[in-house]
């Protein structure tokens, strides 16, 4: 029983201060290196990812990899086509480093940041965003295990 109060507390006690940061990683609401939400009055393309496991037991993103033009808002069209649950989450590769380690931590964490979709089997959902900075970025799938298995892609921003 002390146990169970003593992780209650930790967890209550984290969630307290990712609520107060905003998110994982120090708050999405201002501008992350790969820029920033969007609005979809201002989306100049869609573009399609399933995610999904394959007969071997790899984990996929279809595309793996997207390409787009600094200063484009894009509206990423999720769809889960997997018999697994499936997260997508757009960052830089020290984020999505980060955020991996959290979730290895915290494999239930529940979050809403503006950069992600966490989507049950035959899901789907949207991103929208916007692309402020050129560079390479990544796009993955942080559910522990997901990213080891193959669940990543690379997110190229190109422009000056």
């Amino acid at each position: 029983m002390k146990t169970l109060l003593i992780a209650s507390a930790s967890f209550l006690a984290m969630t307290a201060l990712a609520t107060a940061a905003g998110t994982h990683s120090g708050g999405h609401d201002s501008m992350m290196a790969i820029g920033n939400p969007g609005k979809a009055s201002e989306v100049s393309r869609t573009i399609e990812v399933i995610m999904k496991e394959t007969d071997d037991g790899e984990m996929i993103f279809e595309p793996k990899e997207i390409n787009v033009e600094k200063g484009e808002t894009i509206r990423f069209m999720v769809m889960n086509k997997g018999e697994l649950e499936h997260e997508f989450v757009l960052d830089d590769h020290d984020g999505v480093m980060e955020h991996k380690e959290l979730m290895e931590r915290m494999p239930e964490m529940e979050h809403d940041d503006p950069n992600s979709v966490r989507l049950d089997p035959g899901m789907d959902g949207e991103v929208i965003w916007s692309f402020a900075n050129a560079g390479p970025f990544e796009f993955a799938c942080l559910i522990p295990g997901h990213y080891d298995s193959g669940m990543k892609g690379m997110l190229t921003v190109t422009g000056h």
